[in-house]
């Protein structure tokens, strides 16, 4: 009986030394976060966005599906999407507004076939019959105004982050509604506007997210977005939308993406395996200034081609 109590003494003593060693490994200041603090909330969200530091890149990659969504027809599956966004985050603080940050990114999205799932180059048009070449989504910069615990107008920080037992959702829905780069300058007048609904929807195990002995978090991610047509489909101004649906995490690392995104990134889109400077000013780029650029390009290249 001495031996075993022994033994019993010994095993305690030993756990007892794990656990001291574990406790002082951990930050001094580690601690659970309050989502409805207006701090702790801003906090919560910079590590579901970001990297475990300043300047530390994360990476989200998504896939999903692209549909139209016409008056008066079924809807018709058009094509699918491998997607990516690297992003870095820097703090940034304001004295009325309190300590937040800054997040820059740049981001690809790839067409394919739904049934293949080889890269799409050239899509023929199902209303038109005209074949037309596919321009990726690849813009650079996707950068979000700092976010801080107080508004400039002394309002807290209020996501509307919702407790699902052991699970902390995160949605978002971004209404969209300028002007279209490409129409021109009466829009107001005649139409022309860009009209778009983007919706993240994040959700993380709240016991990850929430700790802050982890160094970030991992969110799973669902994306949603109903806009105007793609401008390389040349629908000529033909009623109808697109719905994209796709659901995606963030990942450890660059080198996690699928092999399709990593080998197109290397062969067409060599800075996007970066993310911009934490002071990049640059203006944001869209699907549709991306694209006057691209068919601005093209218009020159054929105007340089000698006459037949």
């Amino acid at each position: 009986m001495g031996s075993q109590v022994m033994m019993k003494s010994f095993r305690i003593v030993r756990a007892g030394l794990a656990f001291t060693a574990i406790m002082a490994a951990l930050p001094a200041d580690a601690r659970v976060l309050d989502p409805a603090k207006p701090e702790d909330a801003v906090e919560v969200m910079k590590r579901a966005q970001c990297g475990p530091k300043d300047g530390t890149p994360a990476v989200y990659h998504w896939s999903g599906r692209i549909y139209s969504r016409v008056e008066g027809e079924p809807d018709r599956l058009l094509l699918a999407g491998e997607g990516m966004n690297i992003r870095q985050c820097v703090t940034v603080t304001d004295a009325k507004r309190g300590a937040g940050y800054r997040q820059v990114s740049r981001e690809v999205m790839i067409f394919t076939d739904p049934k293949t799932g080889e890269i799409v180059r050239n899509w023929t048009n199902p209303w038109t019959g005209e074949t037309v070449e596919v321009m990726h989504i690849a813009n650079d910069p996707v950068n979000v105004p700092a976010a801080f615990p107080y508004g400039a107008d002394g309002k807290p920080f209020r996501p509307g982050f919702r407790r699902m037992g052991p699970w902390l959702a995160m949605p978002m829905e971004v209404p969209l509604f300028y002007n279209n780069v490409l129409a021109g300058d009466y829009q107001d007048y005649v139409g022309g506007k860009y009209h778009a609904m983007e919706i993240f929807d994040f959700i993380a195990p709240a016991a990850e997210i929430l700790d802050t002995r982890n160094p970030t978090a991992h969110p799973s991610i669902s994306w949603v977005r109903i806009s105007d047509w793609m401008p390389w489909m040349k629908m000529r101004g033909r009623q109808g939308q697109l719905v994209f649906n796709a659901v995606g995490t963030k990942l450890n690392s660059f080198d996690e993406l699928p092999a399709l995104l990593k080998d197109e990134i290397a062969a067409r889109y060599p800075a996007y395996t970066q993310a911009p400077p934490t002071d990049d000013a640059r203006p944001n780029e869209t699907t549709w200034t991306a694209f006057r650029k691209w068919i601005d390009q093209r218009r020159q290249q054929q105007e340089r081609r000698p006459a037949e």
